[in-house]
């Protein structure tokens, strides 16, 4: 995996850069002193991991980190326990404070090792351009197997930091996997975000009630973020009145 270091303090750019020399899966592409050098580094090569410091000058690390478009695999390194939650909630892998021991450090990059090969492994979901006349499906590593998940029986998937579980007509699936890449994955006219833990498949949805959505015998909340989208997008438009 190509990582990039950005930390405007020498002494940890070393640290973590000295880390990584000891990890045999990882590369080493560059260190940045903040995120302005980052940014044209990230121009001319394509990264991998991120390991990230929040506080820097000129612009911090969590809000660089939301003006990327498709970011890497982020692993925050800090001396502020503070910003974890945000960071969790922005999908990095993991949330390193200062002073960094290799034990932390090496448990870290494995948990980004094994994202990466999931996702290196994980077979493209077909689309209806595609393969029109084929089932539409794809393979989600759980545990120490691959399972066949048809996107036609999804029900609805729920977020758990960097997992989720897919809940589907005959049976549920946990895996190593994000909310955020299953619904950039999704078809969004198939699938609709209705809570920042819960994307839900549109025609499987068989009622509303209160803040709830009803999907079989699954009851979904809807977020006041969301309600307004799902109330346009889902009701409005196939609600029939007088």
């Amino acid at each position: 995996m190509r990582c990039l270091i950005i930390d405007d303090e020498p002494l940890a750019r070393e640290g973590i850069a000295n880390y990584a020399k000891e990890i045999d899966f990882l590369e080493v592409e560059g260190t940045c002193s903040n995120p302005l050098e980052a940014s044209i580094l990230m121009g001319k090569s394509e990264i991998d991991l991120l390991f990230l410091d929040i506080q820097m000058p000129k612009i911090n690390g969590i809000d660089f980190l939301k003006s990327l478009k498709n970011p890497p695999m982020v692993i925050i390194t800090t001396a502020y326990p503070s910003y974890a939650l945000e960071g969790y909630q922005l999908d990095v892998i993991d949330y390193l404070l200062k002073p960094i021991t290799f034990q932390r450090f090496f448990q870290a990059v494995n948990k980004a090792k094994t994202q990466f090969d999931l996702r290196k492994k994980s077979i493209p979901v077909q689309t209806p351009q595609a393969e029109t006349n084929s089932e539409e499906y794809f393979f989600v590593k759980c545990e120490n197997k691959l399972e066949k998940v048809k996107i036609s029986e999804i029900l609805f998937i729920e977020g758990m930091q960097n997992y989720i579980t897919i809940h589907t007509e005959s049976g549920k699936y946990m895996t190593l996997l994000t909310l955020k890449s299953m619904e950039e994955k999704l078809d969004s006219n198939q699938f609709m975000r209705v809570h920042k833990s819960s994307l839900v498949a549109v025609k499987k949805i068989d009622g509303m009630e209160g803040n709830e959505l009803l999907i079989a015998s699954h009851r979904i909340s809807i977020s006041r973020t969301y309600k307004d989208n799902v109330m346009e997008k889902l009701i409005n438009e196939k609600l029939w009145k007088k």
